[in-house]
C-alpha cells in the first residue's frame, strides 16, 4: 500500500458569486487538470443572511453536474423544466445538466441565521455532455453512515467506502464523495483508487495528511510564499491536493479534524468553459451561446 503524498495546499479564496453572494472557492475557473473530473468547489458557509440572501438567481448550465450539500439552513431550487424543492442540513441535490436546464438556487439561513453548505462541479465526458438533465435528490437520513470502534465516521453520499454504497448512482465520473469525521488524536488511514484524482477539504478542526517521508511541509499558493515558513498543519478552509498512491492518512489534531474527501476518474478531454458551460471545444461554446440568445437552449425534459 502507498500512502499519497500531498501535492499542494491551497486556502480557500474569498469570492463573490451569484447575485452577491459571498463564499470561499477552493478552486475552479483556471487550470484544473489536476482536480479532472472537478471543475470547481465553492464553500459558502456564511453567518450573515445579507451575504448570501441575494442568491444565485436564474442561470443555464449545460455540460456539467453540480453537487450541493447542505450542512446548515436550506437551498431553494427551481428550473426552467418545473422542477421546485429545497434542501436542507445533511441532503444533497446531485443535478447533472446536460445538454442544459435553467435553475435558481436561493439559500435560506436557519434560525440563527447560519447558511452552511458546499458547491461541486464535475465534468462530463463528451459523450454525455448532451445527455437529458437528471435530479438526484438525497435527504440526510438516506445518506449512508460508516463508523469504526476509535469514533471516526464517514458519510458516503457517492461511492463505495469499505463495502457501503453511496445513495447517489449512474454519474459519470464514478466520484467518491465522503464527508469525514475523525476525532481527536486519532490517526486515520483511508483508502482512494490509485488511478483516481483525489483532494481533501478541511471545513472543521485541523491535522495532518501524512506522506511516506513525514507530515505535510508543502507551502499555501500565493505570492512570496517562498519566504514563509510552510504551514505544518491543514486548517478551516483548506484544500489538500494528493499525488499518487492508494490511500490517504490523517492525523487529528486535538480538536479533531472534519473534511469531505472527493476522488474521481480524470476524464483527459480537452475542456472549453465560460461561466457555467463546460464543452469541449471552443465552436461548442459559442454554438451554447447562440442557442441560449435564439431560445433553443433547451432540448430534454428533466427525469429521475
Amino acid at each position: 500500500m502507498s500512502i499519497r503524498p500531498v501535492k499542494r495546499l491551497i486556502k480557500a479564496k474569498p469570492t463573490l458569486e451569484g447575485a452577491g453572494v459571498h463564499l470561499r472557492r477552493a478552486f475552479g475557473f483556471g487550470n484544473t487538470s489536476d482536480f479532472d473530473p472537478f471543475l470547481l468547489l465553492d464553500d459558502f458557509r456564511n453567518e450573515n443572511p445579507e451575504d448570501y440572501l441575494a442568491g444565485f438567481p436564474w442561470h443555464p448550465h449545460r455540460g456539467i453536474e453540480t453537487i450541493t450539500y447542505v450542512l446548515a439552513g436550506t437551498v431553494e431550487h427551481g428550473d426552467s423544466l418545473g422542477n421546485h424543492g429545497a434542501i436542507a442540513a445533511g441532503d444533497v441535490q446531485w443535478m447533472t445538466a446536460g445538454s442544459g436546464i435553467i435553475h435558481q438556487e436561493m439559500p435560506k439561513g436557519d434560525r440563527t441565521g447560519r447558511m452552511h453548505g458546499f458547491q461541486l462541479w464535475a465534468n462530463l465526458p463528451s459523450s454525455l455532455k448532451m445527455t437529458a438533465p437528471r435530479y438526484q435528490e438525497v435527504k440526510a437520513p438516506d445518506i449512508p453512515v460508516a463508523t469504526d470502534d476509535d469514533g471516526t465516521s464517514v458519510r458516503i453520499v457517492c461511492g463505495n467506502f469499505r463495502g457501503v454504497k453511496g445513495p447517489v448512482d449512474g454519474v459519470a465520473a464514478e466520484p467518491m464523495y465522503l464527508d469525514v469525521s475523525v476525532p481527536p488524536g486519532k490517526r486515520k488511514t483511508l483508502p482512494v483508487e490509485t488511478t483516481r484524482h483525489a483532494f481533501a477539504y478541511v471545513f472543521a478542526g485541523a491535522g495532518k495528511f501524512c506522506n511516506a517521508s513525514g507530515p505535510l511541509s508543502v507551502p499555501t499558493e500565493g505570492v512570496g510564499w517562498a519566504d514563509t515558513e510552510p504551514p505544518a498543519e491543514a486548517e478551516n478552509r483548506s484544500l489538500v491536493l494528493f499525488d499518487r498512491g492508494d490511500e490517504v492518512t490523517v492525523q487529528a489534531d486535538e480538536n479533531g479534524i472534519r473534511f469531505l474527501l472527493v476522488s474521481g476518474q480524470p476524464l483527459e478531454e480537452p475542456v472549453a468553459w465560460y461561466g457555467p458551460i463546460v464543452m469541449n471545444t471552443q465552436e461548442q461554446l459559442r454554438e451554447a451561446f447562440r442557442e441560449l440568445d435564439r431560445g433553443t437552449f433547451l432540448r430534454n425534459a428533466a427525469h429521475g
